[in-house]
């Protein structure tokens, strides 16, 4: 231990990673020794959720401790400006602390530094939004000017090829080595709040081959299937056209692309030893609180579904693990906690654990403590695509206004959503009771689906396979640098 009075904070987001993905949630096949340690040293929480599993709008969650409803984005507006909020970083430099970031912040513009003092940015092939991708200058720098992207795989789709370029030159590498570079920098003076932010696993799948090649001789699980997503015609509208946008992969396929896809998480796991062992050597790991978190997850092949923005287990679920400082005793070591937790809780509990006022603009809890929540509501999207959602401790209800389409799953015995009771007579009241409490949610346009309290919906439109003209967002060779765009534009990924 240092003596330092104030304790240093990590926060460690990864991109798209589904929380049962992890050995210490009980994973089959995955490999993630560094993140089960790290469980082993606090608690897990089983019951975290992305309250809007797309990215732009998690990670405001994240930065200014509110749901969508506060901070104004539940589909994904790449151009908005962070909402007038007060943010993670600012509160922790208002409290002396110094802020440092490295990776994607998802923010407009690139460079607004949302209250850090400084921040290292690798936004996913984003020149178009005006940005200096530290990234890429680093990639130009090492002689591959450009061509981050000339792997030819999509940040959108779930074909796969070997990292193109040597290991060292890895976005997971070079933010793990940028990181432990920022804590060597730090103001020993003072407390840190730092924030890395890996890009994977989301797509592109481009695992280093070392990484793949320790997943090629296991057996891989298949996908879930069920009744209810057997028939493409009988889905609710907004997963239509997920299941449609993707070819659907099976047998030795989906196989790859999941080696492809936990090769990523593993090489992550790994890359995290480098910045843990910084802090130990440093001195100031016992006195570092952490946490992991995610900001959605991916269905990855499950129900025929593959990404984000369901408010299924698979997209919604994310890994949640906060370790305390070595000598606090708020937290029981490789713990679990069923708690009903999300992503605007991230803010308030770490400035709680720090000893830091939490400003009154913040929608969420501390996940230490007392206070818990017994409804936990969950919003994707706009119009005929929105998805809704509520859980209690034991029953998850999901709303598609359009068709007014109901499921409802029972999570304690079938986590992995395969019987949809929503018909079924015996649950009739659960259903009835977490309709009426997601009505109670609903705001601005969704009211109009409401009639007397009760849910009503819309009619569902004619639903049409859209060409994917644009190659689901693919990039191209970036030197020299494309040009800037619409920030509006749908040239970049979610």
């Amino acid at each position: 231990m240092s003596g330092q009075s104030q304790p240093n904070v990590l926060l460690i987001m990864v991109d798209q990673w589904p929380g049962n993905l992890l050995g210490v949630a009980g994973h089959p096949v995955i490999e993630t020794p560094t993140i089960d340690n790290l469980a082993s040293l606090g608690v897990r929480y089983t019951n975290a959720y992305s309250e809007c599993p797309i990215c732009i709008p998690a990670r405001r969650s994240v930065m200014t401790g509110t749901t969508a409803r506060s901070h104004g984005d539940r589909v994904f507006q790449p151009a908005a400006r962070m909402p007038d909020l007060p943010t993670l970083a600012q509160t922790f430099r208002n409290a002396g602390y110094q802020a440092y970031g490295v990776g994607k912040l998802h923010v407009y513009p690139a460079r607004d530094r949302i209250g850090f003092d400084d921040v290292l940015i690798a936004e996913e092939g984003r020149p178009h939004l005006g940005a200096v991708d530290d990234y890429d200058i680093y990639l130009a720098e090492q002689g591959f000017a450009g061509q981050h992207f000339t792997h030819g795989m999509c940040n959108n789709d779930y074909v796969w090829r070997p990292w193109h370029l040597p290991q060292e030159t890895h976005e997971t590498n070079w933010k793990a080595r940028e990181m432990a570079k920022m804590i060597k920098r730090r103001d020993p003076g003072r407390p840190a709040f730092w924030h890395l932010s890996y890009t994977h696993p989301h797509p592109p799948l481009v695992p280093l081959a070392d990484y793949f090649e320790r997943y090629a001789r296991k057996q891989i699980p298949g996908a879930h299937t069920s009744d209810w997503s057997a028939d493409d015609d009988a889905l609710p509208y907004p997963l239509k056209g997920p299941r449609h946008y993707w070819p659907r992969l099976a047998g030795e396929q989906l196989a790859d692309a999941r080696r492809a896809f936990y090769a990523q998480c593993t090489h992550i796991d790994h890359s995290l030893r480098v910045v843990f062992g910084t802090l130990r050597e440093e001195g100031v790991l016992d006195d570092t609180i952490i946490m992991l978190t995610s900001d959605h997850g991916d269905m990855l092949g499950n129900h025929g579904l593959y990404a984000k923005r369901a408010m299924l287990e698979g997209s919604s679920n994310v890994p949640m693990i906060l370790v305390d400082r070595a000598d606090a005793e708020r937290i029981a070591p490789a713990s679990t906690d069923d708690r009903l937790v999300g992503l605007h809780d991230v803010m308030p509990t770490l400035l709680h654990m720090a000893s830091i006022e939490v400003p009154g603009t913040v929608d969420g809890l501390s996940m230490v403590g007392e206070d818990q929540r017994d409804i936990f509501y969950g919003e994707s999207l706009e119009g005929p695509k929105a998805m809704r959602m509520v859980r209690d401790a034991r029953y998850k209800l999901i709303w598609y206004p359009a068709g007014n389409h109901v499921q409802l799953f029972d999570l304690h015995n079938d986590r992995e959503e395969i019987t949809d009771l929503a018909n079924d007579s015996g649950h009739g009241p659960v259903r009835a009771r977490l309709e009426s409490v997601l009505a109670g949610y609903l705001y601005g346009k969704d009211l109009d689906w409401v009639e007397g309290g009760r849910l009503v919906g819309m009619e569902a439109p004619e639903f049409r396979i859209e060409a994917n003209r644009s190659f689901s967002g693919q990039r191209g060779l970036h030197y020299p640098t494309p040009p800037r765009t619409d920030p509006g534009a749908k040239v970049g990924s979610p």
